[in-house]
């Protein structure tokens, strides 16, 4: 289910011990699936740190034991029983009247152990929870785990696992009926459904309209399909009767607008994605993938999978030098808030974008993955929601999405760059974190469910985090020389990328004034820091920022109305660097609040030694703040292999970095290109002098290797 807040009161101290460079190790290699292991310069440039004569232990011997422990998701099934219920009934019920589901969440006790928690709050008289004990949300994905498991191990117990995982899910899809097709989200502990629960989700009952959980149902039901097709085809056949029942109702519902838009503040969006998003229908897309590969000339699902898989590429917003930076857009009633429950919608283009044989579609998740996965990291890691700044909670969810992208991309682009940044995100789950600390434990198989901007944790381990962590882990053990170098990565040394700058820290000239709303939330996305700065015609806002050594992209954040207001004109003590429209922003169309919330683009970078940045009203304005962004970001992390830095390019022309080069060590360096693909060596003169260049929207990895 959903992300539990974080509830950890106290941050575990987060380790700054240097970790040694490697004395023996190897370049980049670039065959497909390969990155290598070695030491690197800090993220400052012109600086370097780090014991040079140690010698660091080798991530290989880790690397050896399987990654993936499913002890935990284990302890979170239980045994539900499914009593008799009009238009609820799964596979041979009168045989086997129970079947297995998660529970929610997982509380850890002062004990050390874990105390499994329903959703909502707990009516003592009846044992019911407001919400429900099981989710459908949950009980598919927990499927798709031991799916893959099973499909990777041909580990048995994992396969009867998935069977009644698929049996207690296909229980909550509603069989018939003018809802058949859809599914009912909750479920206490006892069998009984709860179609309605409290708080209220939409839709309301559960299984009313189509929703997120109806398109997790395809994407267990598809894998389980293609799981089951040649060693249970009567099991298969059933999963597949049911999966084709979603797929009407979708058909009756999204899908029947197939080839329509709706507006957006003025932006034509697709109008047949599920529930409006890219998020659960790229979900969806991933069960049917896996089903058109073993049924290829079903057409129905083809059909759908090609209509979804268009759907979700069309949300792909913003380039490397334009907000959102290439990214997949998670819903269409909002063009500034993206966040990581959609994060799996590369993963989805990718892998659809080889089944169906449609190469045009792959641009968007070599977007996503290749200029705005980089840009996310060098912010601070795999932050849970932009919205549209940075500086949110991390959670599994958001982690394992970014994974899976990046290495379902790289295969399908032939782009080996993009799993140099998969080792590096899944660190995350090794201690490359804001926490310091491991958020997965390989020899329990429990996941945090959450680490906050300051390092705090939500030390429980509920259904959700474990899954992704687990599908990470799946990933991770499938790709042998992938999981070497994340073992190899256990603590982020700096991210010097995005960051903000509030409008209300700056001066105002004129009639201007700071405004704070009752509520941050503008109905699409969030002002930073809870206020903005009014601005009249004349009036000027001079917005400190620190001086840099290397120029930057700034992007005003403006709440833009629908009518025209004129424009401010933005410039610095060296520089004029563009202007912003204040009104604009299109018809609200099926947005829920007029206007948008947007980081615009200026034409010209701000230069490096300029310390304020200034606008000057033409209209009324509402500039909420300043997002500024490095022309060449920095991702530095180490480990186990020694120190390694990843740059990253938001200028369109080749940029040089530099760092120095310690006497007896020399630079190893790989550019990729703005898709993830390798660039030519570098001349050798140049690494000699410490120049690390980076390819126009491209990145690339650096290490300091000793000779």
């Amino acid at each position: 289910m959903t992300y539990n807040a974080v509830r950890s009161p106290s941050p575990r101290p987060r380790s700054l011990t240097a970790v040694a460079l490697t004395a023996a190790v190897s370049l980049l290699l670039l065959g497909a699936g390969t990155i290598t292991a070695a030491a690197s310069p800090p993220g400052a440039p012109g600086a370097f740190s780090g014991a040079a004569d140690a010698a660091a232990g080798s991530p290989a011997l880790a690397a050896s034991a399987p990654l993936t422990n499913l002890s935990h998701l284990t302890f979170l099934l239980d045994t539900v029983p499914l009593p008799a219920v009009e238009g609820h009934t799964t596979y041979e019920i009168d045989a086997q009247p129970t079947a297995q589901a998660p529970w929610t969440y997982a509380d850890k006790k002062a004990d050390g152990s874990y105390g499994r928690v329903g959703g909502g709050s707990l009516d003592p008289a009846t044992g019911h929870w407001s919400q429900g004990a099981y989710n459908a949300d949950d009980i598919a994905r927990t499927a798709v785990v031991y799916l893959r498991h099973w499909q990777q191990t041909g580990n048995e117990t994992s396969r009867e696992h998935a069977v009644q995982t698929l049996r207690s899910l296909t229980y909550l899809q509603t069989a018939t009926g003018p809802n058949a097709g859809n599914v009912v989200l909750w479920q206490q502990a006892d069998g009984t459904l709860t179609p309605s629960a409290s708080p209220v989700e939409l839709p309301d009952p559960s299984d009313s309209a189509e929703s997120y959980w109806v398109a997790r149902t395809v994407w267990a039901l598809g894998e389980g399909f293609a799981a089951f097709q040649d060693t249970d085809p009567e099991f298969a056949a059933f999963l597949q009767d049911r999966l084709h029942l979603s797929l009407d109702s979708l058909e009756r519902q999204s899908l029947g607008q197939y080839g329509t838009f709706d507006v957006a503040d003025g932006v034509n969006v697709p109008a047949w994605l599920i529930a409006g998003g890219a998020d659960a229908s790229a979900e969806a897309a991933l069960g049917l993938a896996a089903y058109v590969t073993a049924v290829p000339d079903d057409d129905s699902a083809r059909t759908a999978l090609t209509q979804l898989t268009e759907g979700v590429a069309g949300m792909s917003s913003g380039s490397a030098t334009e907000w959102p930076f290439g990214a997949i857009m998670p819903w269409n009633k909002s063009q500034t808030l993206w966040h990581a429950w959609g994060g799996l919608a590369p993963a989805a283009v990718a892998t659809a974008s080889t089944v169906l044989g449609r190469s045009d579609l792959l641009g968007a998740a070599v977007t996503d993955a290749a200029q705005f996965t980089p840009q996310l990291l060098a912010a601070g890691g795999p932050d849970n929601a932009w919205s549209p700044t940075p500086g949110e909670a991390q959670i599994a969810y958001g982690v394992d999405s970014r994974v899976q992208g990046l290495v379902a991309t790289a295969a399908a682009a032939n782009a080996p760059g993009l799993l140099d940044l998969a080792a590096v995100t899944a660190g995350w789950f090794f201690g490359a974190n804001a926490n310091g600390a491991p958020a997965y434990d390989p020899a329990t198989g429990t996941a945090i469910d959450g680490i906050e901007t300051d390092g705090r944790i939500n030390p429980n381990s509920g259904a959700e985090s474990t899954i992704h962590a687990l599908m990470t882990m799946l990933t991770l053990d499938a790709n042998p020389t992938l999981k070497a170098t994340a073992l190899g990565i256990d603590e982020t040394l700096s991210t010097v990328g995005l960051s903000v700058v509030e409008a209300e820290s700056g001066t105002i000239t004129g009639s201007g004034s700071v405004v704070t709303p009752p509520s941050s939330w503008t109905g699409e996305a969030n002002l930073s820091g809870g206020a903005y700065v009014r601005l009249y015609a004349g009036d000027s806002l001079s917005i400190p920022v620190p001086a840099s050594d290397q120029a930057r992209n700034v992007f005003p954040i403006v709440n833009q109305g629908e009518g025209d207001s004129g424009a401010t004109a933005w410039s610095s003590a060296t520089s004029a660097l563009g202007s912003t429209s204040n009104g604009g922003a299109g018809a609200q169309g099926i947005t829920d609040a007029s206007g948008r919330l947007f980081p615009l683009s200026l034409e010209q970078a701000l230069p490096g030694a300029d310390t304020a940045v200034v606008g000057v009203a033409g209209g009324v304005a509402s500039v909420d703040a300043l997002l500024i962004q490095p022309l060449v970001s920095t991702i530095t992390v180490t480990g186990p292999a020694g120190e390694s830095t990843v740059y990253v390019s938001a200028a369109s022309e080749t940029s040089v970095r530099t760092v120095v080069v310690p006497r007896g060590y020399r630079l190893a360096q790989q550019a990729f290109d703005a898709v993830g693909r390798p660039v030519a060596s570098v001349d050798k003169k140049a690494s000699k002098a410490g120049a690390v260049t980076v390819a126009a929207g491209g990145f690339t990895v650096a290490k300091l290797v000793r000779k």
